[in-house]
């Protein structure tokens, strides 16, 4: 399948769980597709590309080991990715990347995962925090960056000054959270 196939294939996937899991046996199928699906998340003002988002998080969700080849791609397209429809599942590739990293559980992340992709996640993690973006992104980065923490000793403390600027605004989930994420830091909110 060409990358105009691809795209014209999204363009008539919605974000139904049925039409996202097949659409995600396709490219599992043929995972030289990942290239290109990375390509149409690139194009960051394309609503396609949210749609290109879902599927690679439903991919990833399945089998983790077909983003690894990718990882110098995704991580350097993490800073552009703006749409909302894209960040969320974007942040939870991250979260799901970062977890899979510092699990106990013998895995390949250590192989593929470098500091610099790590650090590339951060920075995202810390943009999705900060920007106008909704509560699952903004969760799935408080995960990513408690996780971070131990290998890059300056997060715990940017994220809890983040958190606590952030607290009073923020809604249910968001509260919910953040006191979860500055307790297991240590740092617990005051609340």
């Amino acid at each position: 399948m060409t990358k105009e196939e691809l795209y014209n294939r999204l363009e008539y996937t919605d974000h139904s769980r049925e039409k996202r899991t097949n659409m995600a046996a396709v490219i599992i199928s043929e995972p030289d597709l990942i290239t290109p699906l990375l390509q149409i998340i690139s194009k960051v003002n394309d609503p396609i590309s949210c749609k290109a988002s879902w599927i690679l998080e439903r991919v990833i969700r399945t089998d983790i080991q077909y983003i690894y080849p990718h990882l110098d791609n995704f991580t350097t397209l993490l800073k552009k990715v703006k749409l909302d429809s894209a960040v969320r599942p974007v942040a939870k590739i991250c979260e799901i990347l970062v977890i899979t990293h510092y699990s106990k559980t013998l895995n390949n992340s250590k192989n593929f995962v470098t500091k610099v992709h790590l650090e590339r996640i951060a920075t995202a993690c810390f943009d999705w925090l900060i920007g106008n973006h909704k509560v699952a992104a903004q969760a799935y980065s408080m995960t990513s960056l408690l996780l971070l923490g131990q290998t890059f000793d300056w997060i715990h403390p940017e994220l809890k000054t983040i958190l606590e600027q952030n607290y009073a605004r923020g809604s249910a989930a968001y509260k919910a959270r953040a006191r979860m994420t500055l307790k297991k830091i240590g740092l617990p909110k005051q609340h």
